[in-house]
């Protein structure tokens, strides 16, 4: 939503993203697509497997946490994971792997 409003207006500012980024029912449904892409740990080592083991309720606290670090102003991304992806007859490539909660939070601000 908020990428999408970034690219057909270069011009625009955005103004207390905090309030927009933290909304639960936005973070919910990043996190659906975090799951449904099967997000693979970060650097924190916390897996979706460790998230929905606890069922519902553990997946609604976690986001909760998430919205409530949003809101207060002291999120803190993890550092990133570096992960080596081989390719066929090259040499492959390193890429940098989030967490699973900066992928919840960055698919929302893409969305």
């Amino acid at each position: 939503m908020l990428y999408r409003s970034a690219k057909q207006d270069p011009e625009r500012r955005f103004h207390a993203l905090y309030d927009k980024v933290a909304r639960s029912d936005m973070l919910a449904r990043a996190w659906a697509d975090v799951a449904a892409n099967r997000g693979a740990p970060g650097v924190d080592g916390v897996t979706i497997a460790d998230i929905r083991a606890g069922g519902a309720e553990a997946v609604g606290s976690f986001l909760e946490g998430i919205a409530e670090q949003l809101r207060a102003h002291i999120y803190r991304p993890a550092p990133l994971r570096r992960v080596h992806i081989p390719k066929p007859g090259k040499p492959g490539e390193t890429r940098p792997l989030p967490a699973i909660d900066q992928m919840s939070v960055g698919l929302w601000i893409r969305a």
